[in-house]
């Protein structure tokens, strides 16, 4: 039975939300050694944006520090202070943005989740690895909390202060498996990936991820989502709350199906006709229209503008021989991953995989393949297991094409 880890073992730290307070933990930190173990706690569905509402640091000589990124939004000067160690974290792609927002930006680093993935663990949460490599169980009640509340509970910063508390341990114990398998250098390929890739820009036609615009026919429509859209995201924006409680998805398309004629049409609707619901139905009745008053050429079209290679479910309509290349090139790296216990999209980037079959090279033979691969972003380890198979899976594609068209 795993050992629940209830209390932090030196105590539960007071939460630094002063200048001189976190010049103390600034202090403490850069005099401590090794790894440093991070996390952030946001308010996602709560708040608007996912911006840190509570930074944990643990550092051993230091121990543990939980700090208030809202009372000390700017962290450049701690961040100077860890600049040459390695940063551990969990699933580092969800929280290096909100970091960066405060100022943090690791120059080395440990993921614990992805090592999980590479060293072939079923399950890749935090608890369960905790469980399975340390014997200890994590709870996780306060997972999914407002964190922008304050002041935080102690029992929720208790939970805080607990994710950090082992991250050392299981950075230690995912590192000598992985040494253990031979995976120990393809994990630092890929931690040293994500230290270099760019923290991803604004999405293009936001609007569009809007749940249910499956459903929509019409660009009219369409219009109808985006105008509610909008006005939902600056009132979210404005207020800075979730804008799913603004105004849930499901209204937002069942708005634009229905498009009623009057604003008490509107309030009919769910949740409209709620009395509690602000804004009123006057102020989404009011983008409605000016949807509807859009001429032709001002409406969305229903597709949006597809970059190379467009999305592969329609590839059977476009281009059937790429389509064909995809699916064999995917079973190619499916065999390979389960061969050496690695998830697929660990082994290589769909990406990769997907502009390597939309637009091969011209001649098929391992040198042009292994470029390709690299200019695809396709680290070394991943280019040495998959490019030979790959491309003697397509050549042999190929030569069955060709013969069957003879």
């Amino acid at each position: 039975m795993p050992i629940p880890l209830r209390t932090p073992r030196e105590g539960l730290p007071p939460v630094t939300a002063s200048t001189s307070a976190l010049t103390q933990v600034i202090d403490a930190f850069a005099a401590a050694g090794g790894p440093i173990a991070i996390d952030a706690e946001r308010a996602s569905g709560y708040r608007y944006g996912q911006r840190a509402y509570l930074i944990q640091l643990r550092r051993a000589g230091a121990g543990t520090a939980l700090v208030d990124p809202i009372a000390c939004p700017d962290l450049s000067a701690l961040n100077a202070a860890l600049a040459d160690c390695e940063w551990i974290l969990h699933a580092a792609t969800q929280d290096l943005p909100c970091l960066a927002e405060t100022g943090l930006s690791p120059t080395r680093l440990f993921d614990t989740e992805l090592a999980g993935r590479l060293a072939g663990f079923a399950r890749v949460g935090l608890g369960p690895l905790v469980q399975a490599l340390l014997g200890l169980s994590l709870e996780k009640a306060h997972a999914a909390v407002d964190w922008s509340r304050r002041p935080l509970p102690e029992a929720w910063l208790r939970y805080a202060a607990l994710d950090v508390e082992v991250l050392i341990e299981l950075r230690n114990a995912l590192e000598t498996e992985l040494r253990r398998q031979g995976k120990l250098d393809w994990a630092r390929q890929e931690f040293a990936a994500i230290v270099a890739t760019p923290l991803p820009g604004p999405v293009v036609d936001p609007w569009r991820r809007t749940s249910g615009l499956h459903q929509i026919r019409t660009r009219r429509q369409l219009a109808i989502v985006r105008a509610l859209w909008q006005t939902r995201d600056q009132l979210a924006r404005k207020r800075d709350i979730y804008p799913g409680r603004i105004l849930a998805d499901a209204a937002i398309v069942a708005t634009a199906l229905t498009a009623p004629a009057t604003v008490h049409e509107l309030a009919e609707l769910a949740p409209f006709n709620d009395r509690s619901f602000r804004p009123g139905p006057r102020v989404w009745f009011a983008s409605m229209t000016t949807a509807l008053a859009l001429d032709e050429e001002a409406l969305p079209p229903l597709a949006p503008a597809y970059g190379q290679p467009p999305p592969a479910r329609i590839w059977g309509k476009l281009n059937p021989a790429a389509s064909e290349r995809l699916g064999v090139a995917r079973a190619t790296v499916a065999a390979i991953a389960a061969e050496h216990t690695v998830p697929a999209e660990n082994l290589l980037a769909p990406h990769a995989l997907r502009r390597l079959s939309w637009q091969p090279p011209s001649v098929l033979s391992d040198q042009a393949v292994v470029q390709a691969l690299r200019d695809y972003g396709a680290r070394p380890w991943q280019i040495q297991l998959t490019a030979a198979a790959i491309t003697r899976e397509l050549q042999s594609l190929a030569l069955r094409t060709k013969n069957s068209s003879t």
